[in-house]
């Protein structure tokens, strides 16, 4: 029997997940895990066939998480299951060796054909997704920078660049990243500095152009 993990902080969510597997009858062993820590801990401890991973965790962002995933388990296939739109982190996280990246509002039988793709060792690309790496490809292609600056921020950047871009202040950031209020000013500057900006209302500006926020 395969075994699935399925890290999601939401009962909720995590039930209607399992319930969606379970009554495909695709002979799985599901176990649940509600933060990074946990998940990690069972990751280790045993074998297993598939993760369902969610991007926001309240110790620990799934962004992180993959990484460490991929450190111990490389061949371990991770889909990612998010509430975020795929213009946000699907390029990212797919580069970082997720097999897949899924809206949580995606229907039933999309989820079922991403999780059989993933397990077949296979990657699933939506749409949606398949065309936001063609267009990476094609940026890359002509050498764009000025069209891929958020290209070049460490994952942690980029995290505290998409909140600066919807208006968070550091405090705000910093309470959700479980870090210091200096290190959000710390990673802002480096931001401002790797971007060429000035302020964070060019930040806004990029961000709403290139259509990484809602």
């Amino acid at each position: 029997m395969l075994k699935i993990l399925l890290i999601d902080d939401h009962s909720v969510v995590r039930a209607g997940i399992r319930q969606i597997l379970q009554e495909a009858d695709l002979s799985l062993e599901i176990f649940e895990a509600a933060d990074a820590s946990s998940a990690l801990k069972l990751i280790r401890q045993q074998s297993w066939n598939l993760v369902l991973l969610d991007i926001r965790l309240p110790d620990r962002n799934g962004v992180e998480l993959l990484k460490l995933i991929k450190a111990d388990n490389p061949k371990l296939p991770v889909l990612i299951l998010s509430t975020y739109p795929e213009s946000q982190y699907a390029v990212r996280l797919i580069h970082g060796g997720a097999s897949g990246y899924l809206s949580k509002d995606a229907d039933d039988e999309e989820i079922l054909t991403a999780v059989k793709t993933a397990l077949s060792g296979k990657r699933y690309l939506s749409h949606e997704v398949a065309d936001l790496l063609a267009s990476h490809i094609s940026s890359g292609v002509q050498d764009d920078k000025i069209d891929c600056l958020h290209e070049t921020l460490s994952d942690r950047e980029y995290q505290v660049f998409l909140e600066l871009a919807v208006g968070s202040g550091p405090n705000v950031i910093a309470e959700k990243l479980n870090v210091s209020a200096k290190t959000i000013t710390t990673h802002r500057a480096r931001i401002l500095q790797k971007m060429g900006f000035t302020n964070n209302a060019e930040i806004v500006l990029y961000a709403n152009r290139h259509d990484l926020i809602n």
